[in-house]
């Protein structure tokens, strides 16, 4: 795992694990990457979608925005891979999304979840069940509710709920 991995894993209140085989062990650098390295300019090459995460919720911005791109980076998610979607705009998700790739669809917050799923009940109940979303054309869609971004700065420790939510989502998509 490298280290911006176990960067952003920390810092979303995730434990990594280590084998108590000392013969594996690896020593971990304190010394930033950026210091250890140079980035090397690799040559432009066309990756293929191999599916795609529309990221529902209001537009978010400062902390809240960092702690998204840190969760796509995560998800290993190519720009290409992704996109944001504010709720009530998801009627023009059916000409956003390419129909031959699995997609699976992340509802940031309660009120984002319900207004795309049609759904009454509050986030706690809308965690951890696969909804569908609520659209001519879309019902096909997985979709997870989990918390806002803003919700997940206030509270850190919420971090690793939003790990499972991710987690749970990417088995979804894989089984698709």
């Amino acid at each position: 795992m490298s280290n911006t991995n176990a960067s952003f894993l920390k810092e979303m209140g995730i434990t990594a694990w280590h084998s108590r085989d000392s013969s594996s062990h690896l020593e971990i650098s304190e010394t930033p990457v950026e210091q250890i390295s140079k980035p090397i300019d690799l040559p432009a090459v066309d990756i293929p979608a191999r599916y795609q995460w529309c990221f529902f919720g209001d537009q978010v911005q400062g902390d809240a925005q960092l702690l998204f791109q840190n969760i796509t980076r995560l998800l290993e998610l190519a720009p290409h891979e992704w996109l944001w979607v504010n709720p009530s705009d998801k009627s023009d998700l059916l000409s956003k999304i390419n129909p031959n790739l699995p997609t699976v669809a992340i509802a940031f917050g309660g009120p984002a979840a319900q207004k795309i799923t049609g759904e009454r009940d509050s986030l706690p109940q809308l965690r951890e069940t696969v909804l569908s979303l609520n659209g001519e054309g879309l019902e096909d869609i997985p979709v997870l509710a989990t918390f806002d971004l803003p919700h997940l700065l206030s509270r850190p420790k919420d971090k690793a709920l939003l790990w499972q939510d991710l987690l749970l989502a990417k088995s979804v998509l894989l089984n698709l």
